[in-house]
């Protein structure tokens, strides 16, 4: 357009002016970037006019510690530790928002523990747990800075906490938490109904708890004793800088977080952070709703790291993060609650757990920490017996089997770890967790710590045998054949420690059994030892009958059954673990029938896959050859 000097041109409609002077100079003015136009030719603040011509939702409620502060800024106290409901639309289904509330350090006292977003229409479950940690159902999920949508929802995280954004038909939802402190942002179109403990925090917890995800006990309520080192006057102070510069700068009503301040510290010690917890929560509430940033609160709240408490540090589910130092430092801390049951029976884990030749015991992790205890330098009276850590319980375990030397079972090295008494008809196996190093025994640089404990069996659990007689020998002839053969059981597998008249042999004990013949040409003959079995009477078809090998082979059904150099010479043995007949303590008969088998290749060698049999040089009417073995009880 050509403008004239000395013309000026206006529209009220759009509040634009322009002005061409005479010495043509055009200048023009409109409504700034923050506001809008009447259409009378004012400007008002943007805000205003969204208010006034576009009214919408645009609500924050804050959840921190026990506290919960809803839409309307009313605040309530959850005191128990079940899950609740904070936020529903129910005009437009898909998604809730639910806190679930456990205890730390006081058993009368719920903190926010985790927050659970259900995207109801899909069945998935994102969790945003302290640390750090997303699980979305079971599976772990890794986030950075930048978005990543998950099931249609934008998931972010930094230094401060983890952020969900979800937009719903006309709502946007977002929702932040750090660990200890979530806050969801709504905002959307005013008239729609909302659901949950941020609507109306007034609401019955009865009617919003979410039975399938809390614990049958959760509502049940806890005493603790009063901390006298709590000064809530000092507390109180402290809340109050809610009412001061720069935090006056905000127009939110900072009431209801000064109530949620001093309530929780006056009634829980002032740790892990939580001080700061509130004045943060209030601060990130005007940032959301009006964009103000209340320039130098930290360093007059002495709320100087902005960085969420105990990020990247995993604890179990019985335990929480928490404070170790008043520098920052932080570690795994009991619940309350669970540790209860421990502290109340002077223990620091589990009952010992006894087995047939193994026994175990549990220790708490967080409670050697509290403690003051290092579990790496705990070991058994054999130092180089350590205890292992379950990386995801956080529990210790010291154990002892039979083949294990770190509990060493029943070995020749028993006596380095484990000390056995006989006291009348029990049998007592004893141990020592310590952190003593042996460096001295004059000195030591660390308290010392010794936990007993011990296994106790009835020798009646525990049978002895004894061999009749050291070995069998018997003379047979067979065709042209004369020979002898020997059946003779040994304790070791190299057979040289051989089982004497005097020898026990306890029940689940390997055993070998070696048959040799001797007078056979052993280029031209083998020995098949075709089977073998047990009986409760002298007679090989006692009327009880267990076998140990069948048609040359191990009995599938007996996995301590071993075969060893069958068809291949003139001998061969088996191995088994000793046994004895379910509710009978007498004799056990050891019988085994064997042939004779003429040498072609490999053709002497059961198959125990049942493929091949053997050829036999036994005459047609004469049976195998038997022997026998008595063992004593």
């Amino acid at each position: 357009a050509v403008y004239k000097p000395a013309t000026q041109v206006n529209s009220p409609e759009t509040c634009f002016s322009l002005t061409c002077d005479e010495d043509v100079v055009l200048k023009t003015s409109s409504c700034g970037p923050l506001e809008r136009c009447l259409g009378n030719g004012s400007c008002i603040p943007a805000v205003l006019y969204d208010a006034i011509f576009n009214p919408k939702l645009d609500l924050v409620c804050t959840v921190t510690g026990p506290a919960l502060i809803d839409f309307q800024g009313h605040v309530t106290s959850v005191k128990d530790r079940c899950t609740y409901s904070l936020l529903s639309i129910p005009s437009v289904p898909g998604l809730q928002v639910l806190a679930n509330f456990q205890e730390r350090r006081r058993k009368d006292m719920s903190f926010l523990d985790s927050v659970t977003l259900w995207l109801d229409r899909l069945g998935v479950h994102i969790h945003l747990k302290q640390g750090g940690r997303v699980l979305v159902d079971d599976s772990t999920l890794t986030l950075s800075s930048s978005a990543q949508m998950v099931h249609g929802v934008e998931l972010s995280q930094d230094l401060t906490g983890i952020t969900a954004k979800l937009s719903l038909s006309s709502f946007t939802v977002s929702v932040f938490f750090d660990g200890y402190t979530v806050q969801i942002h709504l905002q959307g179109p005013i008239g729609s109904a909302l659901h949950g403990l941020c609507e109306n925090s007034s609401r019955s917890l009865t009617e919003l708890k979410l039975s399938e995800s809390s614990s049958t006990s959760c509502e049940m309520q806890y005493t603790d004793t009063n901390d006298s080192v709590i000064n809530c006057t000092r507390v109180t102070e402290h809340c109050n800088f809610l009412k001061e510069a720069p935090f006056s700068s905000c127009d939110i009503d900072p009431e209801p977080y000064i109530t949620a301040c001093t309530d929780t510290l006056c009634s829980y010690p002032d740790l892990d952070a939580l001080k700061c917890q509130f004045l943060e929560a209030y601060a990130r509430t005007c940032r959301l709703k009006h964009n103000a940033t209340l320039d130098g609160w930290r360093s007059k709240s002495e709320c100087l790291n902005p960085e969420a408490f105990c990020q990247d540090r995993t604890c179990s589910d019985h335990e929480f993060c928490g404070g170790k130092t008043a520098g920052g430092d932080t570690r795994c801390f009991c619940r309350a609650i669970y540790a209860s049951k421990y502290k109340d029976r002077n223990t620091l884990g589990d009952p010992t757990v006894c087995n047939q030749n193994s026994a175990s015991l549990t220790l708490v992790n967080c409670l050697l920490e509290d403690a003051g205890v290092d579990y790496t330098v705990l070991h058994l009276k054999d130092l180089t017996c350590r205890g292992h850590m379950d990386k995801e319980r956080h529990m210790v375990t010291f154990s002892f089997n039979s083949t294990n030397h770190c509990g060493l079972g029943f070995s020749s090295e028993w006596s380095k770890c484990f000390i056995l008494q006989s006291n009348n008809n029990q049998i007592i196996y004893q141990n020592t967790i310590s952190n003593d190093d042996g460096f001295s025994n004059v000195i030591t640089r660390r308290d010392q710590v010794f936990i007993d404990f011990s296994c106790i069996y009835l020798q009646e659990t525990t049978k002895a045998f004894k061999i009749r007689s050291s070995s069998v020998i018997k003379v047979i002839t067979c065709a042209v054949w004369n020979y002898t053969l020997t059946m003779k059981a040994y304790t070791d597998a190299a057979r040289t420690q051989p089982v004497e008249s005097n020898t026990e042999v306890w029940l689940d004990q390997k055993i070998w059994v070696e048959l040799k013949t001797d007078g056979l040409d052993g280029d031209l003959i083998s020995m098949v030892t075709k089977s073998c079995w047990a009986t409760n009477q002298e007679s090989d078809n006692g009327s009880l009958r267990y076998d140990l090998i069948k048609n040359g082979c191990a009995n599938p059904a007996d996995p301590t059954v071993t075969v060893e150099g069958n068809g291949e010479g003139t001998s061969n043995y088996f191995s088994f673990n000793m046994f004895q007949f379910s509710g009978r303590s007498g004799n056990i008969f050891l019988h085994c029938r064997l042939q004779l088998c003429v040498k072609e290749g490999n053709s002497c060698i059961p198959k125990c896959n049942g493929a091949r049999r053997r050829r036999s040089i036994r005459p047609r009417n004469e049976p195998p050859a038997l022997i026998s073995m008595v063992w004593t009880n």
